[in-house]
């Protein structure tokens, strides 16, 4: 072995390859740069190999990219020994090199056929656009059912909400209906016997006056009590067919005495409308609450606007205005009997909720928004006389 390598590094008198080409300077110099630029152009591509491998690890069978670099570099140094061996008879060493680049391309190619399987298996740059476009399709679908599903739970939430909030005014005018009712009755005998009193005193000048104190007393007392009843719907009703718009026309009057001269009033009162089936009283009653809870919010003046619409069987009220607004937390409170953000003796706190009493006993719905800063808006919806009766039918 040793006398091989010792045979293979050693000139041994050898002419060079040169002198095969009788020294022509175009023959050699064409074999020098051919050689030369071969050469570099295999030490080019392994180091390109090697910045991307050691960049991209994640790419598979590596391994065998690493072999090719091998070879391709042996390739080169191959081509350099050639320039060598025109000028020197290093045939031997060169042999070596050209030995060691066959043992390294034959294994490659030996590791490269078993891999071609595995490699054919390999997705294609398509087969991943599509592969993703898909994920992409996928992923959007999961952000729309989530979007979905948390519009769901919102709206289950707000239902909730509005449940509860049924549940308790139904609980509250419950209450309240018992104890107006009850003090009412309470509130009749005191009313004949102050009466009585008042003809018994007649000739007594001195006792007329506190007796007319203690009657205006009862009289206040009988008005909150209806007040009271009309929130929990057992206040007596004389429902009559009227048109929503001319009744809202002909309190032009009163509205605009109501909101004094600062509050500007709109109207927008749609003709033909339908009739709905109210107590005329109590429906200019409840109109005239939301005038003065409005006048009451704009201080500085401002607009009040009604309008009224139907739809499908329904007759529609909209009352607005642009005063301060009410926090949320004011807002869910609204309705409820005695509840007032007014100072001492400014307010009862029964103006909401009799109109709230006065719609549900009228059979519609009531909806109240506002925002700190933003005005109010109230819409109350009426059935019409016409889908009424025929809910009463069914």
């Amino acid at each position: 072995m040793f006398d091989y390598l010792e045979r293979m590094l050693s000139l041994r008198g050898l002419p060079p390859h040169g002198y095969c080409l009788l020294w022509d300077p175009q023959l050699v110099w064409t074999h020098v740069v051919a050689d030369l630029l071969i050469g570099l152009a295999y030490f080019s591509i392994p180091v390109a190999l090697g910045v991307f491998l050691t960049r991209r690890r994640d790419v598979q069978f590596g391994w065998v990219v690493w072999m090719f670099a091998a070879f391709i570099m042996a390739c080169g140094a191959t081509h350099f020994f050639s320039i060598l061996t025109l000028w020197q008879p290093a045939y031997g060493i060169e042999g070596l090199l050209k030995l060691f680049t066959a043992l390294v391309s034959v294994g490659t190619a030996i590791a490269l056929w078993p891999l071609l399987p595995h490699a054919l298996a390999l997705p294609s740059p398509a087969q991943l656009q599509l592969a993703n476009q898909q994920l992409e399709a996928r992923i959007a679908e999961r952000d729309e059912a989530l979007s979905a599903l948390r519009l769901e739970a919102a709206e289950r939430s707000r239902v909730e909400e509005m449940l509860r909030q049924a549940q308790k005014m139904e609980v509250v005018g419950q209450l309240t209906g018992g104890f107006a009712h009850d003090y009412n009755n309470m509130l009749t005998i005191v009313v004949a016997n102050l009466e009585r009193a008042k003809r018994l005193a007649q000739a007594d000048e001195g006792l007329q006056k506190p007796l007319d104190h203690a009657m205006q007393g009862a009289d206040r007392a009988a008005r909150l009590t209806h007040q009271l009843l009309a929130f929990s719907r057992r206040q007596p009703l004389q429902p009559t067919q009227e048109d929503l718009s001319r009744l809202v026309g002909g309190m032009t009057e009163m509205l605009a005495t109501t909101m004094g001269p600062d509050i500007r009033i709109e109207m927008d009162l749609a003709d033909p409308l339908d009739r709905v089936l109210v107590d005329r009283s109590q429906a200019e009653n409840a109109i005239l609450n939301l005038a003065i809870n409005a006048r009451d919010a704009m201080p500085e003046g401002g607009l009040f606007r009604l309008a009224t619409r139907q739809s499908d069987g329904t007759v529609l009220l909209a009352v607005s205005d642009t005063g301060h607004g009410m926090a949320p937390e004011v807002l869910e409170h609204v309705f409820e009997p005695f509840f007032t953000t007014k100072g001492v003796g400014q307010g009862s706190g029964l103006g909401l909720s009799q109109v709230y009493g006065f719609t549900k006993q009228s059979g519609g719905e009531i909806i109240i928004e506002s925002e700190k800063g933003e005005g109010t808006n109230v819409l109350i919806s009426l059935p019409s006389a016409g889908a009424a009766a025929a809910v009463a039918d069914d």
